[in-house]
């Protein structure tokens, strides 16, 4: 393919960096040149090629690889990345190349793996296009990981062991099944660039997306002057770039969201990377408390995805930290070792001996961002399949008193509204008579309009679910969200327009495809029957605790960085009405939870 493009020098010259520090415990390489010999250029003046930094044992011998691809800047250090976090991460993952969301190299070139850490394309110290998250990642992904399989340093296995960014990516490129990957890790990375993350429901994401650009993604471009002022990492070694030549080699995220409204739309490259196409060993790693971010991949990648040898692993507490206690570690490298190394005392590659799902449950009260406290408060138990093949999905019948009511009761025919695009409406059960378990995807069935308020002319309802946990003083008992921040059991949303499925739910999810022809227009006065997907969630109900409903027009949490607010994906005339929700014979209303008997 590159040679039918006129090629022309990059914006700045490169220079050969490479450098090589022997003179500790491990070999450090700096800024190592890795070819892309099958990644399609992004532009007349793309060099394909990444830099990396490799840390591997003294001596000849060959190892397996611990591979992470990302656009953070691989020479920024833990501590001037994220000090409030790195204060935290357990102190023997602690140490001079300890970089953000990926695994320490020292603790790791110790248990016999050389780590390999790149920087994307168009971060860091890597020229060309910074276009992250795209079909590009993942073409430059693959060759990377084949280089690493051929280095005279190397066994030839290489495994991707990473949180979040450096997790998500590892869906799609073991897809494409590059030369030499013998398994995965993804520590919660979505799945579905689309539905996880960049449009919930069809809504747009643009608070998260907004600040991890800004924040992580932009702020490291390479040619960007000033980083190493900035405690960065280090400026371009090549020097800076115009402010013209930034401009024209970076893709925003959020301003490709706004024009980027359907799934079937170029920036959503998910569908070119099926999960099904896996064949390595899985290890996925979902979190509870990601309610608006990467949960949903985790789940869904584990139940998509090709291998015979696959694994679901529920956590619950914030993104970054458990990544790194003994527990967590001793679990990664248990795994990793049986596919790269064949020591295998736990049992991964022996058919049916490891469970394939391993849930931590939800039970009691323990606060909010005190990750070892939720360790030890939420016991675990594995399971032979997900979903489990004894849930009972029972419905929660909404009822014109705001109540949830799980026996047949007469519907009285009316109306409940609530303002949009800011109100809500909030429906109880009782207290719950037994303990119950919910383990599973929940799912809304609902009848909704849509009518004027104060002579506007809204033509959109944007619904927003979220499921609540109180305790029997009446206080909402919160969990913890990737940050920190106190979230809700989960949540779910839809854009009514985009309200058509393409058939009957599976496993409690509705089906639909969001693009441009499933639209269907949202008239004032006209019913909607709609269905909507809830994420899939754990919470133990103890006797005497209710669950509630919300149904808003708007986000709704404690906090965080998940809000959909862009005035041009959400604009007041579009919106602002009352958003009705209809009872009667005909107008069943219920939510329909996983119970676990």
């Amino acid at each position: 393919m590159k040679d039918n493009i006129s090629m022309s020098p990059p914006p700045l010259p490169l220079r050969k960096l490479h450098s090589v520090d022997d003179s500790g415990a491990l070999v450090v390489e700096t800024n190592v040149d890795i070819p892309l010999p099958t990644a399609p250029p992004e532009g007349a003046d793309d060099p394909c090629l990444v830099r990396a930094n490799v840390y591997r044992p003294k001596g000849t011998g060959k190892y397996p690889v611990i591979l992470t691809y990302g656009p953070y800047g691989k020479d920024i250090h833990y501590p001037d990345f994220h000090a409030a976090s790195w204060a935290d991460v357990n102190p023997k993952h602690q140490s001079a190349y300890s970089a953000w969301e990926t695994p320490d190299p020292p603790f790791w070139v110790k248990k016999g793996y050389v780590v390999v850490r790149a920087d994307e394309r168009g971060a860091g110290q890597s020229p060309g296009m910074l276009n992250c998250l795209s079909e590009a990642t993942i073409h430059g992904f693959f060759d990377v990981v084949e280089w690493c399989a051929d280095q005279e340093w190397s066994s030839g296995k290489v495994a991707l062991l990473g949180v979040s960014y450096y997790a998500c990516t590892q869906w799609w490129v073991a897809a494409r099944r590059p030369r030499g990957l013998a398994a995965i890790v993804p520590w919660e990375g979505m799945n579905d660039y689309y539905m996880d993350l960049a449009r919930h429901g069809g809504i747009l994401c643009d608070g998260f997306l907004d600040f991890w650009w800004n924040r992580q993604v932009g702020s490291v471009q390479y040619g960007l002057g000033d980083r190493a002022a900035r405690k960065w990492g280090p400026d371009t070694l090549e020097g800076t770039m115009d402010a013209i030549a930034l401009l024209k080699h970076r893709k925003v995220p959020v301003l490709e969201g706004i024009k980027n409204k359907y799934r079937t739309d170029a920036m959503y490259f998910s569908d070119l990377f099926p999960a099904e196409n896996i064949e390595c060993p899985v290890l996925s790693v979902a979190n509870y408390g990601a309610t608006q971010l990467h949960l949903r991949g985790n789940v869904f990648g584990f139940m998509k995805a090709g291998s015979k040898f696959k694994y679901l692993r529920f956590i619950s507490g914030r993104h970054d930290v458990p990544f790194y206690f003994d527990e967590s570690v001793e679990v990664q490298k248990s795994f990793l070792d049986a596919f790269l190394k064949g020591e295998d005392d736990y049992g991964w590659a022996h058919p049916g001996k490891v469970p394939p799902v391993d849930l931590c449950l939800r039970v009691g009260n323990a606060g909010v961002n005190d990750a070892r406290r939720e360790l030890a408060a939420f016991p675990r138990r594995t399971e032979l399949e997900w979903p489990l093949k004894r849930t009972v999905y029972t419905d929660f019948h909404l009822t014109m008193s705001q109540g949830l009511v799980t026996s047949p009761v007469d519907v009285q025919e009316g109306i409940l509204r609530y303002e949009a695009p800011r109100g809500s409406l909030l429906f109880e059960t009782t207290p719950f008579e037994e303990e119950t378990e919910i383990t599973g995807h929940p799912m809304a069935h609902l009848n909704v309009s849509l009518s004027s308020r104060d002579s506007s002319s809204p033509s959109e309802i944007d619904l927003f679910l979220t499921i609540r946990h109180y305790d029997s003083d009446g206080q909402e008992i919160l969990y913890t969200g990737p940050a920190g921040e106190p979230v809700s059991v989960v949540k779910g949303w839809l854009r009514v327009s985009h309200r058509q499925t393409t058939g009957p739910p599976t496993d409690n999810v509705p089906q639909r495809n969001h693009t441009p022809g499933s639209i269907l227009p949202v008239k004032c006065d006209t019913v909607y029957t709609v269905a909507i997907e809830v994420w899939p969630t754990n919470v133990i109900i103890s006797k005497g605790h209710k669950l509630a409903l919300e149904i808003a027009s708007t986000d709704t949490h404690h906090g965080g960085l998940f809000f959909h607010r862009h005035p041009e994906d959400r604009p007041e005339t579009m919106l602002k009405g009352w958003n009705n929700i209809h009872f009667g014979p005909e107008c069943q209303n219920f939510l329909r939870l996983p119970v676990i008997p």
